[in-house]
């Protein structure tokens, strides 16, 4: 059975509470039916559920898997149920159907009926309730298909080729419960169906290809309670598509093109409970997306491939929400610390098989009836963020799953999270930009719209800014850019710049082209992703648009003159220009003696970054400065050329002299390196950091970022 169908049929019987199997489980077996049965059949008293889930004992015809061609006689008079599952009927002797007065339930699935007036089209069958025919052959319903069967509750016709429903295929059927006309060929969905189902309470029309729902299709479905719309190839859904869903408790998205939660179209269905976006192309779950839908219990947002972000405020007041599923996101790697607010009686938050580096306590603190955290299966880091999961802590129960384990320091690594004390992680975290949440390379159209989603925990909490391929920095204290606070930014007629850390463009041109870079800082350290943005005319022509945004992006047509612009006693401030984004700019330095060899110190600096304060330098010495210049070379999509180029600019100078009147600090070439370590701390990419603040600069060494504030 195929994904899709098992999950709606589950989120079904959750709703409606019919889990027969649970039932049945206790009730008695089949028992024997003294009867003269059709040859090679199987007669049997077997429990029955009606479709409003009342029990009856039924005396059951069961000819399932026999290659019939025909109706097998004879058939007992007081027969309930007739099964003639996976036959090879096209055609049925409904005169036979007339005679059986008791048959409510017929299961004619799985056979090869191409028209479905080979069984309807004689007298009435006034007592079937249930009719099964889906995998078959039909192809259209003409007008009135199911006039003859007045009393009916269920209709399977799913799993067959329908392409053609006439607007009243479905009159006469004023008892309707459930209809399912999933996995068919159905391109548009037609509201004149629906008036002839008043008492309709399940509709599953999912599996067919329709990309957009009309407004108000589902106006005259008063009693509907829930609705199926799982993989169509839904985009978008219009503001009013819902409206009329007044009794509506279950709603399933599953499997569909939708890039955005369809909040206004929600809002319509006032009284839903169970909401089911699994599967969907949703980037980000946005402030308000899910705001005051005060009767949803639970809600799912799994196996969304593209799902980076869940931001601040995406979920308030959901006062009745009691269980929250968000798994199996593969980029999912940034929960906002408000992201939950007013989620009273949330119990469960299963957040397994994410990206998730770490989880804020403050969303634990904000859900005071949390029972459950699962967390198994993210590369965690057990730091100063996740302290509250730590041993020794307080908190809800978190998963034992052996998954759980801490991806991050170093020392802790495969350590399971609920062995590791609280005094083992740090109390203070640096920014760390998850790997998913950047790709390396993204392509847009001429004229078309982009948005590049950075996203970074750390505390204290990150500053986010980006360098554009120009080399122009947006973002918090940038020139360009108005205050950081939590409105979007519009920088230019291109950039729009959002609070939590998305660059948006619109109408790209070949001059946006080029090389992005995402920079989190905070007090302790910063990180920094790169995202190579190429611009293309047309689909035919994307890799020839792809390869000649490379080729003529003049990464290193760039003049980059270092300049000295200040020298003191112990320090030399340094400045300089360039009209590119190169975020493996490095900046290296060494004392220069006529009789001792001395070492050459290297920082990394980072992108957008034009001036920086070396400090800690001895007086009275000649120093030579170089900075070198080059683009990341991790980036596959650059040149080999580009890869390898790079440019060196360097400058000498000379320290001032001590005034005779204060004692001279003299160091010996071979203390200059033992000095500096006292000064800054050792690092490697994504281990634990340490770094001071000396005269306003913020020093870190070795394949570290150091920058001028």
């Amino acid at each position: 059975m195929r994904p899709a169908l098992v999950f709606s049929q589950c989120f079904l019987c959750l709703l409606v509470g019919i889990c027969v199997p649970c039932i049945v489980g206790s009730l008695p077996h089949a028992l024997p039916w003294h009867v003269s049965c059709p040859s090679r059949c199987v007669c049997q008293i077997k429990p029955w559920f009606s479709p409003d889930s009342v029990y009856h004992e039924a005396p059951t015809v069961d000819c399932n898997n026999l290659l019939l061609t025909k109706l097998p006689l004879p058939v007992p008079t007081n027969t309930h149920t007739l099964r003639l599952q996976s036959n090879l009927l096209s055609e049925l002797n409904t005169a036979v159907l007339h005679g059986l007065p008791n048959l409510t339930d017929l299961d004619l699935s799985q056979n090869r009926f191409s028209l479905v007036r080979t069984i309807t089209q004689s007298s009435s069958l006034p007592t079937l309730l249930s009719l099964h025919l889906e995998e078959n052959h039909l192809s259209r319903l003409p007008e009135a298909s199911f006039s003859s069967l007045p009393n009916l509750q269920e209709l399977f016709l799913n799993h067959n080729n329908l392409y053609s429903i006439a607007p009243g295929a479905f009159t006469g059927l004023d008892s309707l419960l459930r209809l399912h006309i999933n996995n068919n060929r159905i391109t548009t969905v037609d509201p004149r169906w629906f008036r002839a189902l008043p008492r309709l309470e399940v509709l599953m029309l999912g599996g067919n290809p329709v990309e957009a729902l009309p407004e108000q299709g589902f106006l005259t479905l008063k009693s509907l309670r829930s609705l199926v719309l799982g993989g169509m190839g839904l985009r978008r859904l219009a503001e009013k598509a819902l409206e009329g869903l007044e009794s509506l408790e279950s709603l399933s998205f599953y499997d569909n093109l939708l890039t955005k939660v369809p909040t206004q179209a929600l809002r319509r269905v006032p009284g839903l409970k169970f909401l089911d976006l699994n599967k969907n192309r949703i980037k980000l779950i946005d402030t308000g997306d899910f705001r005051d839908m005060i009767q949803l219990k639970e809600l799912g947002l799994n196996n969304m491939e593209e799902l980076v972000s869940i931001e601040r405020a995406a979920m308030d007041n959901l006062p009745e929400l009691t269980k929250l599923e968000i798994t199996n996101n593969p980029r999912l790697s940034y929960i906002h610390p408000r992201a939950f607010l007013q989620l009273s009686r949330l119990e469960s938050l299963m957040l397994n098989s994410n990206s998730l580096v770490a989880l804020h306590q403050h969303i634990i603190l904000s859900l005071p009836s949390l029972q459950e955290v699962s967390l198994h299966s993210n590369p965690l880091r057990c730091d100063c963020l996740f302290r509250w999961a730590a041993k020794g802590f307080s908190h809800p129960h978190t998963d034992d799953a052996p998954a759980t384990l801490c991806a991050e320091p170093q020392e802790l690594r495969a350590r399971r999270v609920k062995e590791v004390s609280s005094r083992e992680m740090s109390a203070s975290c640096l920014p760390m930009i998850p790997n998913s949440s950047l790709p390396s390379y993204i392509g847009v159209r001429g004229g078309g719209k982009l948005a590049l989603h950075c996203r970074a925990l750390a505390d204290p909490q990150p500053k986010l800014y980006w360098v554009t391929p120009s080399g122009l920095r947006l973002g918090p204290t940038s020139a360009s850019s108005q205050a950081w606070n939590d409105t979007p930014c519009k920088l230019s007629k291109h950039y729009r710049l959002l609070p939590e850390g998305t660059l948006e463009m619109s109408k790209v041109t070949p001059s946006e082209a080029g090389l992005y870079t995402c920079i989190a800082e905070n007090a302790l350290g910063a990180d920094t992703r790169s995202v190579t943005v190429g611009v293309h005319g047309s689909d035919r022509k994307r890799k020839k648009g792809v390869a000649g945004t490379m080729k003529r992006d003049p990464l290193f047509k760039t003049d980059a003159r270092l300049e000295v612009r200040e020298v003191g006693q112990h320090y030399v401030i340094l400045s300089w220009q360039n009209s590119r984004n190169l975020p493996s700019t490095r900046l290296s330095w060494q004392a220069i003696y006529s009789n001792a060899h001395t070492p050459t110190y290297t920082t990394r600096i980072l992108a957008g970054t034009q001036s920086f304060n070396l400090t800690h330098l001895q007086a009275e010495t000649f120093y030579r400065v170089c900075l070198h210049l080059r683009v990341n070379e991790g980036n596959k999509h650059a040149s080999l050329r580009s890869r390898e180029s790079r440019k060196t600019e360097c400058v000498s100078f000379r320290t001032k002299e001590v005034p005779q009147s204060q004692p001279s600090l003299q160091l010996s070439p071979e203390l200059i390196s033992t000095a500096h370590l006292d000064f800054v701390f050792i690092h490697t990419k994504h281990s634990t950091l340490s770094s001071i603040r000396q005269h306003n600069t913020l020093y870190t060494y070795n394949d570290l970022y150091v920058y001028h504030t």
